[in-house]
């Protein structure tokens, strides 16, 4: 009877192995398959990326049936040409370039804009005397190449002054860092709000010992109504062919919810968002990150018509600015559509879309961003 009852609970334990087997490999089975799709991001890891790097961190791709690989960019490296490549389902970049883009025939469509307002300028020390864009005409005027000088080229030839004339100006192709100014080998450079600007103002004065402030500069944002050529910066942006594609629809919505939802996890938390950026890997210290996240977060919030949607009149104006300033020939056509983005908008219904009540915080600059 011994035996029996041996071979009894022996049999017992085989089978509840067995069907606790199938029970595990059942769960197996049901779990979704994630869909993987790649960013391109337009530049290195920093804090002008950090909503898609939260989106990733919180787990909202995940949620959203999504493995999602961020590519990071560099000076070589033009997001929309990988796009068209077939490398990356969606890219990050301004859109006049994308316009520009269109218009040589790269069939690209915006599916969302993120940055609401431009953070582009362009910086002359206080004693050099340039104190208008008119006044860099014949300077040494330094800007990034490829796909950053829309905004300022405009700005100069609104001013009668040619980029493409040595004899008018002298354009300059600036590193991405701000060595050229601070040593004084060029009169002007371009610098964004997030980035650039926060470089020179961690670094000292040889002179006094103490950090620059931004009494020593003149600062000429694109954006503000005496310049008048600020357009339209961060877009997320697809393929046609990619979009036409209706089994896409469901993972650009997704892609786009989990986006935002990064986002406005972002603007709710800086300080966290920073240390995200951080933990991805980036050559600029901590203090610098919490400044350009600070200032990130200004260009995305507030935003009245929600994350990832403008009006359309803001969409007229940077076209407008383009083709007046010769970034492109003619009005662009089907450059844009949000309906996957206001899809995703409603699906985030009861969550802060639009920052409305958003303040920045205050960031003490710090001695080489640390």
């Amino acid at each position: 009877m011994k035996r029996k009852s041996l071979l009894a609970l022996a049999l017992a334990a085989v089978v509840a192995a067995a069907i606790a087997a199938a029970l595990g490999m059942g769960r197996a089975q049901a779990a979704p398959k994630l869909t993987h799709v790649t960013l391109q991001l337009k530049w290195v890891t920093q804090a002008q990326f950090a909503g898609y790097y939260a989106a990733v961190e919180k787990g909202y791709y995940k949620k959203a049936g999504l493995d999602v690989t961020l590519k990071v960019g560099g000076p070589d490296i033009t997001p929309e040409q990988v796009v068209l490549a077939g490398q990356a389902e969606f890219g990050l970049d301004w859109l006049p370039n994308l316009f520009a883009t269109r218009e040589k025939g790269g069939k690209i469509v915006s599916v969302a804009q993120v940055f609401a307002r431009s953070g582009m300028t362009e910086l002359t020390w206080k004693d050099s005397g340039i104190d208008t864009i008119k006044k860099m005409a014949k300077k040494k005027v330094g800007v990034w190449c490829c796909g950053n000088q829309p905004e300022l080229f405009a700005a100069l030839t609104k001013n009668g002054i040619n980029p493409a004339s040595k004899s008018a100006v002298t354009i300059v192709n600036q590193p991405f860092d701000m060595n050229l100014f601070l040593q004084r080998k060029i009169d002007a450079a371009a610098a964004m709000t997030y980035n650039e600007l926060a470089q020179v103002l961690e670094t000292k004065n040889s002179k006094t010992g103490k950090l620059y402030t931004l009494a020593d500069l003149n600062i000429f944002k694109m954006a503000s109504p005496s310049v008048g050529t600020g357009m339209l910066e961060d877009n997320i942006f697809a393929t046609q062919k990619y979009i036409s594609d209706p089994s896409h629809s469901a993972t650009i919505t997704a892609f786009l919810k989990a986006s935002f939802q990064g986002w406005i996890y972002c603007r709710d938390h800086v300080s966290d968002c920073t240390n995200i950026v951080l933990k991805n890997g980036t050559a600029l210290g901590h203090g610098h990150q919490l400044w350009q996240m600070n200032e990130i977060n200004k260009l995305v919030w507030p935003n009245a018509a929600g994350i990832g949607t403008v009006p359309t009149s803001a969409l007229n104006a940077t076209a407008k600015i383009a083709k007046t300033y010769g970034v492109i020939k003619k009005n662009p056509s089907g450059a844009w559509n949000y309906t996957w983005a206001k899809k995703a908008l409603s699906q985030l219904s009861g969550t802060d879309t639009k920052g409305k009540n958003y303040k920045p915080i205050t960031v003490k600059v710090t001695a080489g961003g640390k």
